[in-house]
């Protein structure tokens, strides 16, 4: 029981919201008479939350690095224009089309980064300029009207399925094998970091704690599987977000870069004298979030199948919520990119949840407003507990 207890406290952020998430689904599963987790609800809580996790994975690295960006719902919103005029008014193909437009985002954040990084200017004045800027060249763009529809082959980013190359009939067979193969994988992947941990002599969890977690997390995988299997099978969105997931945990756990963004947000200065190219490191980070804030801005308009004027509006908000209350710390240095889906999923299963019982509008913004600002004063109650 103590060890059970020691684990829990060295890794409170993370399985704390685990726990949060997986209470939050349980109790509007009840309240909803299990529709929540129906196949179909699951589906559509992928794409409706989609884009909103795109950039919560960006989000993360410029808060870790200590900064903030106001403007992504607008430069998303302004990407999403831009690949309407290219694609569906001028007929470029997909392919160029979308590539032209995570170039332009790429461009707006390396604009933003740059007067952040080498005029010192803070994120927050440089980001809520640029939000005015990208609100303002949306609207000129469309000219305060819609645009679409999409070519289908773009339509399918967000809203196509993975085909069953197995050939199943009343359930996706193709879904029902990824789970289990990624179930092994994950089985592998732990008992390697297990296992290269005692070679160092690390502490490592007792392995009855082990299995347990190896089961937990493997019947959650099939489970999760099983159900999108029962509908259409995998959302060719979810591909899109597992490959960032990993690509982006890569880059923080195992790569030079990475340790730069964080010893840059745990304290500059010192990151500074310690070689790290700190200005360098700060402009990337918002050039690396402009390109997934085109990302998102491409997911959102796919899944309209309409480049809209009012495309975005609080999509920001939403990135930073979802970091927070995955545990990034707000005085920088601190999250991983897991934590940040996870408080996505939270904003997206409350979100969800509170629609299917008929809580309004203005009551789901109280709300979530109130889970944000508890997530916050438990990341700082826990730290201090810490020191």
């Amino acid at each position: 029981m103590e060890t059970l207890k020691q684990m829990f406290k060295s890794n409170i952020r993370e399985y704390g919201m685990v726990i949060a998430l997986v209470s939050i689904v349980l109790f509007f599963e009840i309240v909803s008479n299990g529709v929540l987790l129906q196949p179909l609800n699951v589906t559509n809580l992928i794409q409706q939350n989609s884009y909103i996790l795109v950039l919560a994975i960006g989000m993360l690295l410029v808060i870790v690095a200590f900064q903030i960006d106001l403007s992504v719902g607008s430069m998303a919103a302004f990407v999403g224009a831009i690949s309407a005029i290219l694609m569906v008014d001028n007929h470029f193909g997909v392919v160029p089309g979308i590539l032209i437009s995570l170039l332009i985002g790429g461009l707006a954040g390396a604009f933003q980064g740059y007067w952040v990084a080498y005029f010192k200017i803070p994120g927050f004045i440089v980001t809520l300029a640029g939000m005015l800027i990208f609100r303002g060249l949306t609207m000129t763009a469309l000219e305060g009207q819609s645009k679409g529809p999409y070519p289908e082959l773009f339509q399918k980013m967000s809203n196509g399925f993975v085909p069953d190359i197995l050939g199943g009939t009343t359930i996706h067979i193709t879904t029902l094998v990824v789970g289990v193969i990624l179930t092994l994988i994950y089985i592998y992947i732990e008992l390697d970091h297990r296992k290269a941990k005692q070679e160092y002599n690390f502490d490592v969890i007792p392995m009855q704690f082990l299995v347990a977690k190896l089961v937990f997390v493997g019947v959650a995988i099939n489970w999760f599987m099983y159900l999108l299997a029962s509908y259409k099978g995998i959302p060719n969105v979810l591909i899109l977000l597992f490959i960032l997931i990993v690509f982006y945990t890569f880059i923080t756990t195992k790569t030079v870069v990475g340790r730069h963004i964080y010893a840059l947000g745990g304290n500059e200065k010192a990151a500074k004298l310690s070689g790290v190219k700190t200005k360098r490191i700060v402009f990337w980070v918002f050039v690396n979030m402009g390109v997934l804030a085109a990302l998102s801005g491409l997911v959102f308009a796919a899944r309209l199948n309409a480049a809209t004027p009012k495309a975005g509006t609080g999509f920001e908000l939403d990135a930073i919520a979802a970091c927070f209350i995955g545990g990034a710390s707000t005085a920088g240095g601190i999250g991983v990119v897991m934590g940040a889906i996870i408080g996505g999923l939270v904003m997206g299963v409350m979100n969800n949840g509170m629609s299917l019982i008929g809580v309004t509008i203005d009551m789901q913004q109280t709300i979530k407003g109130l889970v944000l600002l508890l997530a916050v004063a438990f990341d700082i109650y826990t730290k201090s507990k810490q020191s």
